[in-house]
C-alpha cells in the first residue's frame, strides 16, 4: 500500500465526510506546482480556491510568517496588535479608507458585515423596522447561518432552515428588479461584484453604479462581498474599483494572507461606529501571525506590480479560454471572466472535466455547476497558462 493510500484509508475513517474530495494528499507545493505524497506532479490553477496569490512556497512569505512566529503568534485582541495596525494602514491606502474589523475567514467577514449592518440602521439611525436583506439569485456568500441566510443557492441552503427571515433574493444584473427591491425597509444590499462560486457572471455595465445610487437615495447600506474577487484577483485590489464607486462596508478573505487564514469587514468612518466595544469580536481574528503573512503580501503586490501581472496574465488567459471555447464546440458555449478569476463555460456538467484534467496533472475546478475556473496564483506566467490549457484540450477531446 503507498503512503497515498495509507492516508486516504485514514481520512475516509476519521474526518467528517462533508467535502467532496479528490483522492489526492498533497505534500509541497513551489509557484504554480504541487506535488503529493506519492510524488506526482500537478500544475495548480486553483490556488487553493483562490488563496495563495503568491503561489506554493514562496520564500519571502514563509520567512515573514518564521520571523513573527519566532518573536509573537497570539495575544488575542485584550490588546492591540503591531502588525495588524500595520496592515489596516496597508488597507486605507488602498482604494477604500475605512476601518477594519479582522477575523479568520470570509464567511467570518460576511457574518460580521450583516450585524454591523444591522446594528447601524436600528441603534445608530433608530430604524427598527429598517432589517431586510436584499441579496441575489447565484450568489455564495458562506456556510455560517447568517452568511447562508444570504446565499442564493438553495443547493447550499437545503436542511439547515429555518434560517434568518427578512432576506429577499433577486435577479444579479436586473436594475428593474432592484428598484422595486430596495424600499424604506432595506437594510442593506449585499452583492459579489463578480458572482464566482455562481458560474464566473459579470455584472451589466453600470448595474454596479445603479445599486449605489439607489441604496444612498433610500438610506440602504451597500456591501460588496469580495472574499473571492478581492486582493488582486480581477486586476485591480478590489474589483469594484472599476466602476466608478465605493461601497458602505467591504469584505475580504482568500487571498488576503497568501493562505494563512484571514479575514477583513471594512467600514466606512460613519458606519463602523455602529460597533463599540463587546458588539462584536473574533479571539484569533487578526492575530499577529495572520496580520504578518497578510502585511507581507500586501508588501509584495506593491513592490513586484501583482496587479499590474494579473492584468496582463488575465487577459492572455481570457484571450486563449476564448480561442478553446470556440474551437471546441458545441461542448463549450464560451469563455467570461476578469483578470485571473476566468471560466470556460461548458454545454454540460464541467465535474467530469476538472476529474479527467487532475488526472492528467492540471488543478481546475468547478463553478455554477457547468464552468471550469481558473484561479491561479497571481505570479501565474504564459508557459504555465499555455501548459494548462494544452492539458485542457486534450482533455476536452477525450471527455
Amino acid at each position: 500500500m503507498s503512503l497515498s493510500e495509507e492516508l486516504l484509508d485514514a481520512g475516509r475513517r476519521l474526518l467528517i465526510n462533508n467535502y467532496n474530495r479528490a483522492p489526492v494528499v498533497m505534500s509541497r507545493g513551489e509557484g504554480c506546482v504541487l506535488w503529493d505524497v506519492d510524488g506526482h506532479r500537478f500544475l495548480d490553477m486553483t490556488a487553493g480556491i483562490a488563496v495563495c496569490v503568491l503561489g506554493h512556497g514562496h520564500a519571502g512569505l514563509s520567512q515573514a510568517l518564521a520571523l513573527q512566529a519566532a518573536r509573537l503568534h497570539h495575544t488575542s485582541n485584550l490588546y492591540f496588535i503591531e502588525a495588524q495596525i500595520r496592515l489596516a494602514e496597508a488597507l486605507a491606502r488602498r482604494a477604500f479608507a475605512g476601518k477594519a474589523f479582522f477575523c479568520n475567514s470570509g464567511t467570518e467577514a460576511n457574518e460580521a458585515a450583516l450585524k454591523l449592518a444591522r446594528r447601524y440602521q436600528i441603534v445608530l439611525r433608530n430604524q427598527p423596522k429598517r432589517v431586510e436583506l436584499i441579496s441575489f439569485e447565484g450568489s455564495f456568500h458562506g456556510r455560517t447561518m447568517g452568511a447562508l441566510s444570504v446565499t442564493g443557492q438553495g443547493k447550499y441552503r437545503e436542511g439547515f432552515g429555518p434560517l434568518l427571515p427578512d432576506v429577499r433574493f433577486i435577479p444579479f444584473g436586473d436594475a428593474e428588479a432592484a428598484r422595486k427591491a430596495i424600499t424604506e425597509r432595506t437594510c442593506a444590499v449585499i452583492i459579489e461584484p463578480i458572482q464566482a462560486e455562481g458560474g464566473i457572471n459579470l455584472p451589466p455595465p453600470g448595474y454596479l453604479q445603479e445599486l449605489r445610487r439607489l441604496c444612498s437615495e433610500r438610506s440602504a447600506l451597500l456591501i460588496f462581498d469580495e472574499v473571492q474577487t478581492g486582493v488582486g484577483r480581477t486586476g485591480t485590489f478590489y474589483a469594484f474599483e472599476r466602476e466608478a464607486m465605493v461601497p458602505d462596508i467591504v469584505t475580504l478573505a482568500k487571498g488576503l494572507a497568501g493562505g494563512v487564514p484571514m479575514g477583513a469587514m471594512l467600514a466606512s468612518e460613519a458606519v463602523a461606529e455602529a460597533f463599540g466595544p463587546g458588539t462584536h469580536a473574533a479571539t484569533f481574528g487578526g492575530n499577529p501571525l495572520a496580520s504578518a503573512a497578510a502585511l507581507y503580501v500586501q508588501q509584495v503586490m506593491d513592490e513586484q506590480n501583482l496587479l499590474g501581472r494579473c492584468q496582463d496574465s488575465g487577459a492572455y488567459l481570457g484571450s486563449a479560454l476564448a480561442r478553446l471555447a470556440e474551437r471546441r464546440r458545441p461542448k463549450t458555449r464560451g469563455a467570461r471572466g476578469r483578470g485571473l478569476l476566468q471560466g470556460l463555460v461548458m454545454e454540460a456538467d464541467a465535474a467530469a472535466v476538472v476529474v479527467k484534467a487532475r488526472e492528467h496533472g492540471l488543478l481546475i475546478s468547478v463553478a455554477g455547476g457547468n464552468v471550469v475556473r481558473f484561479a491561479p496564483p497571481l505570479v501565474v506566467g504564459r508557459a504555465e497558462i499555455d501548459e494548462a490549457l494544452s492539458i485542457l484540450d486534450a482533455v476536452l477531446s477525450e471527455v
